[in-house]
This record gives C-alpha cells, sequence and structure tokens, in this order.
C-alpha cells in the first residue's frame, strides 16, 4: 500500500471484521475479508497508530451504511484491535485505523533497547 513508511510494521492477509452497533456494542456480524493493515508508534503522542484498508465486502458496506463505525479487526493468529470504519473507496473497499493494540503482531521492545 503506498503511503506505509518502511520504518512501520504491517499485516497483508484474511481478517474477521467484528462488527459493532456504536455505543452499545452489540456486535452486528462478521465478516472475513482481506486486508493490508500497517502502523507506528508515534513518539509525539504515545501511543501506537494504526490504518489500512479493507477489501470490497457487501457485509461491511451494508454495516456502515447502517451507522457501523467502530470495529474490532481479527487475524487468525488470534491478534486483534479496536478500529474505526470510514466510507468507502472507489473500489468499494473501506480505509479502517486505530489508536492502540494493533491487529497484527508487533516486536517487543525493552525499556534498556
Amino acid at each position: 500500500m503506498s503511503g506505509f513508511d518502511e520504518d512501520e510494521e504491517e499485516y497483508q492477509g484474511v481478517v474477521t471484521v467484528v462488527l459493532s452497533q456504536g455505543e452499545q456494542e452489540e456486535a452486528a456480524g462478521t465478516a472475513d475479508v482481506r486486508a493490508h493493515i500497517a502502523g507506528h508508534f508515534s513518539p509525539l503522542t504515545g501511543d501506537y497508530r494504526w490504518k489500512g484498508r479493507l477489501s470490497a465486502s457487501d457485509e461491511v458496506t451494508a454495516a456502515y451504511e447502517k451507522g457501523v463505525r467502530e470495529v474490532l479487526i481479527r487475524t487468525p493468529e488470534g491478534h486483534e484491535g479496536a478500529g474505526t470504519l470510514d466510507a468507502p473507496n472507489l473500489w468499494g473497499g473501506h480505509p479502517v485505523s486505530g489508536v492502540g493494540t494493533p491487529p497484527f503482531a508487533v516486536p517487543e521492545v525493552g525499556l534498556d533497547d
């Protein structure tokens, strides 16, 4: 994906998108889609930020049209991260972004490093 920096960790592959109904956190369903997600630690804010795109999915688009914006992205390895779903792009996929634990493994860094 263009725009990702060389020092960012990334994930490409199938993810399960858990669609929630907002403040009630009720699950509106799930969808398995391909994703390309990358992230990095932000020294300015002191947190981990990640962003990416989900491939076109009728289930994800239908949930977005019903008002779903908060999602949980889960990889087959069991990593998951809460994110925000954005409007579909020209190809029918959806941008997604989050702050905090990403939905993929990242290297552990010790305080002495």
